[in-house]
């Protein structure tokens, strides 16, 4: 993939993500207002913490998602972009399309998730 495509894929996901982040804090700003305007006892007070452990994780999966974009941007400015992070061996263009943020080549995450 040549570099003024790999910085376009970059920053599209980059916009991506961190709207989807804006999104998450309106939604939390959102849900902490109606909880203090809510009266009486709630009836399964397991709900709230629920809904806040999966809110904890999207907010997690987005933060990676965010430090996955900042590393394969640091590596397109050190040249090492389209590379394994192992291996250093060239990523396909197709892989690179799919997750611009891929670090590894197909065989090498398939090793990962085995172990």
């Amino acid at each position: 993939m040549d570099e003024q495509r790999a910085r376009a894929q970059l920053q599209a996901e980059r916009a991506r993500v961190e709207e989807l982040l804006k999104l998450r804090l309106a939604a939390e700003e959102e849900a902490k207002e109606a909880a203090a305007s809510e009266t009486g006892d709630r009836s399964d007070r397991a709900e709230p913490l629920t809904a806040e452990e999966v809110e904890d994780a999207v907010a997690a999966g987005l933060g990676e998602r965010l430090a996955a974009i900042e590393r394969a941007e640091k590596r397109l400015e050190q040249g090492t972009y389209g590379r394994s992070i192992l291996s250093g061996l060239p990523t396909p263009d197709e892989r690179l399309e799919a997750d611009p943020t891929a670090e590894l080549t197909v065989e090498e995450a398939e090793r990962e998730r085995v172990r």
